[in-house]
């Protein structure tokens, strides 16, 4: 009897909590996200440059122009590129300094703190601070170059170079988040199972391939995750270094979108290419979810 008194207590609470806190939750979610989606569809079938109301209705032929627009397609297959680099870089790279500093030593913290400090630098400073050490005439790079007698390229400036550069300081900026992610896995996870594996004769290399991977599986498919979806969404960096630039060699969809539309008053076109990143983000956030998160 006094379970059941209890039981219906609790359900009660948990009632009057949601009562509470949903609707303000939805009206949040609906003004800050759900409008602003809704009011950027309706926009991009108007051909407006942003003042006054829209009028030139051109129904789908924003959409057209944007992948008719060579940009574009640089910037998708720069994006793409992006995130294989993370992939195939950046995450065993980060793994594999997480499992050397997961251990305890002496100096440990300190060299944690010093891989995470990138991820701590503001976007917008990191493409400020790699564009003066990528500077051909007076950048770290040139000094480096210069004790060599050798001439400094200019990456920033080469079609080229110019995403080698970028693809470099996105590595540099994000391992440490994601090493970070894994020190902490790796911190909570049971060692008796890494114990006992190494009692029973295991390699280092044995515990790291079927022990510890295994476990961190979950935490790997969230670091991925956030790797796609950021770099889906990369746009502080590129600004302060490249701007897309030169002829567009280094657009990502975002800097596109800002360049194609926002700079040049083009509202309806910027929200055509808003329209088709929300798309993919949400395809793959809800695709990558069922597929490979549906239990977590």
């Amino acid at each position: 009897m006094l379970a059941t008194v209890a039981r219906r207590s609790m359900q009660s609470g948990k009632l009057t909590a949601i009562a509470l806190f949903l609707p303000p939750a939805l009206l949040l979610f609906t003004i800050f996200v759900v409008l602003p989606i809704a009011e950027a569809a309706w926009y991009s079938g108007y051909n407006w440059n942003g003042f006054g109301s829209p009028k030139n209705w051109v129904g789908w032929d924003n959409y057209r122009f944007v992948f008719e627009t060579r940009a574009f397609g640089l910037a998708l297959r720069n994006n793409l590129l992006i995130i294989a680099v993370s992939l195939i870089i950046q995450l065993p790279l980060a793994l594999t300094l997480a499992l050397l500093l997961a251990e305890k030593f002496r100096g440990a913290v300190a060299l944690r703190m010093l891989f995470f400090m990138p991820y701590i630098l503001a976007e917008i400073a990191t493409g400020l601070i790699f564009s003066f050490v990528y500077d051909g005439d007076y950048g770290l790079l040139a000094a480096i170059y210069r004790q060599f007698g050798a001439e400094a390229p200019h990456l920033l400036a080469s079609t080229q170079t110019s995403m080698l550069a970028v693809l470099i300081v996105v590595v540099w900026k994000y391992f440490g988040f994601h090493m970070m992610l894994f020190i902490a896995a790796l911190q909570g996870m049971d060692r008796n199972l890494i114990e006992a594996a190494r009692i029973d004769g295991a390699t280092r290399w044995q515990t790291v391939r079927l022990i510890i991977i295994p476990l961190l599986y979950p935490t790997i498919r969230l670091s991925v995750f956030f790797a796609v979806v950021g770099s889906l969404q990369l746009f502080d960096l590129v600004m302060p270094l490249t701007r897309g630039g030169p002829a567009d060699s280094s657009q990502t969809l975002v800097s596109f979108l800002y360049s194609f539309g926002v700079m040049r008053m083009r509202v309806g076109f910027g929200s055509a290419v808003g329209v088709i990143l929300f798309v993919i983000c949400v395809t793959f956030a809800f695709t990558y979810k069922r597929w490979f998160m549906r239990d977590e």
